[in-house]
C-alpha cells in the first residue's frame, strides 16, 4: 500500500499512525510486523512522542542547530542539510503487530519527516506475516 503525503512546509513531521493502523486492519494482520518505508533521499520516518506537539518542534529545532539549512555544503541543489537529516533519521521503520494492534508505546506515534518541502511524497507499507 502507498500513503500519499503532501507536505506544506520546508521541514515538518506529519503523523501517519492512523493510516498505518488502517493498513494493518485492511490486511487482516494479526501477528507479524509492518514495514514503513520512505523512498525519498530528503525525507525519512521516525517513531516518537505524539502526546505533545512541542516534542516535534523541539526535535526539528535541535536538528537544525546541529545541521543548519545553510551551511558549508557543496551539493549543487542546495539541499544537503535535507540529505543529511534524512540519512540520520532513516528511510524505514518496522513495527511489531500482535493481536491486530501496532505494538507502540502509550505515547508513541509514527511520523513522516519532511526535510525539503513542500512536496508530494509517498510512504510504502508492507505487512510481514
Amino acid at each position: 500500500m502507498i500513503i500519499n503525503v503532501r507536505t506544506s512546509q520546508g521541514q515538518q513531521f506529519i503523523e501517519i499512525t492512523e493510516q498505518v493502523k488502517k493498513f494493518v486492519a485492511q490486511e487482516g494482520l494479526q501477528d507479524g510486523a509492518v514495514v514503513v518505508y520512505v523512498p525519498h533521499t530528503t525525507a525519512g520516518v521516525t517513531i516518537n512522542e505524539n502526546g505533545d506537539p512541542a516534542v516535534v518542534r523541539d526535535i526539528l529545532h535541535a536538528v537544525n542547530k546541529l545541521i543548519p539549512v545553510h551551511g558549508d555544503y557543496t551539493h549543487l541543489e542546495g539541499n544537503s542539510h535535507a540529505h543529511i537529516k534524512a540519512s540520520l533519521f532513516g528511510s524505514s521503520c518496522t513495527i511489531l503487530v500482535e493481536n491486530g494492534r501496532l505494538q507502540l508505546g502509550t505515547w508513541q506515534g509514527i511520523y513522516f519527516c519532511e526535510f525539503d518541502g513542500p512536496r508530494n511524497r509517498k510512504v510504502f507499507l508492507k505487512a510481514l506475516r
